[in-house]
């Protein structure tokens, strides 16, 4: 079992082993190169590895099954003979996939659909997470990845995010499931606005429910839409984002670019008088 530790902010690399993922899709696709981007990401300072094999992107369809399940479960069986004292996720919110995983050697499931698009999720985890324990990602989005983005709409969105974890813990705990680590999901299903109310209130979910928080910002339509960049020029304004993420109490930083998220949370501890 990985314990984690909380007092210092940890950096989540991202290795999508996908053809259509936003901005590094088809990069990554075959395993030696899964392994070598692998290397580079926890040589540059990345204590989890996060791997998902099926795009979330908005307007993605879903992916078969088996693709998802044949894109992650080698990749993971890999790193965890090459690197074993990384932690590795597995990004689905499938149950089948999340068993592969577990079993290749992955010790967190980062689920974007908070148990909602696969009931038998929960209770894969529960057997799995008696046998070995593992982190479980609780991430909010409205709707799916293919309609998520068409027109969300919140009478409060800090209420019923909040709400949803309140539910969706109780029904955790009911499950044996406690390593619980909350995700407000930054653009899955929100608007600008919103994304930015979320960031601004990020450490209400913190104090409320006592939980660590992942923020996934980085290079997000949050960013582009904001800076009028693509994707390849957010870099920028992901660190200025991580930066606020991090003083308003996000424990881990989901990145694509490791070394940069790194430089800001060194900065951060120095700014809070913690080096």
């Amino acid at each position: 079992m990985h314990l984690l530790d909380w007092s210092t902010p940890m950096i989540m690399g991202i290795l999508n082993t996908t053809p259509d993922s936003f901005f590094d899709g088809g990069r990554y696709t075959g395993l030696d190169d899964a392994l070598r981007r692998a290397e580079q990401l926890i040589g540059e300072g990345a204590h989890i590895i996060d791997v998902g094999g099926a795009s979330s992107r908005p307007g993605a369809t879903p992916v078969p099954e088996a693709d998802e399940r044949r894109r992650t479960e080698p990749v993971i069986a890999a790193l965890h003979a090459r690197f074993p004292n990384t932690l590795l996720s597995i990004d689905t919110w499938r149950a089948t996939v999340a068993r592969a995983a577990v079993e290749a050697g992955a010790r967190m499931v980062n689920d974007i659909s908070g148990g909602e698009m696969d009931a038998s999720l929960y209770p894969t985890l529960a057997e799995l997470n008696r046998q070995t324990p593992i982190h479980y990602v609780l991430m909010h989005m409205q709707g799916t990845p293919e309609t998520m983005q068409r027109n969300p709409q919140y009478d409060d969105i800090v209420t019923e995010v909040m709400d949803f974890f309140i539910r969706k813990i109780k029904l955790l705990k009911e499950f044996g499931l406690h390593d619980v680590i909350l995700d407000p999901g930054f653009g899955f299903g929100k608007t600008v606005e919103h994304n930015y109310t979320l960031l601004r209130r990020l450490s209400d979910f913190k104090t409320v429910l006592e939980r660590p928080i992942l923020a996934g910002l980085s290079r997000k339509s949050m960013i582009c839409k904001v800076l009028g960049v693509p994707p390849a020029d957010a870099l920028n304004g992901t660190t200025a984002l991580h930066m606020v993420a991090l003083q308003q109490g996000a424990n881990i930083l989901r990145v694509h670019d490791v070394k940069e998220a790194a430089e800001v949370v060194e900065l951060w501890l120095w700014a809070v008088g913690r080096r």
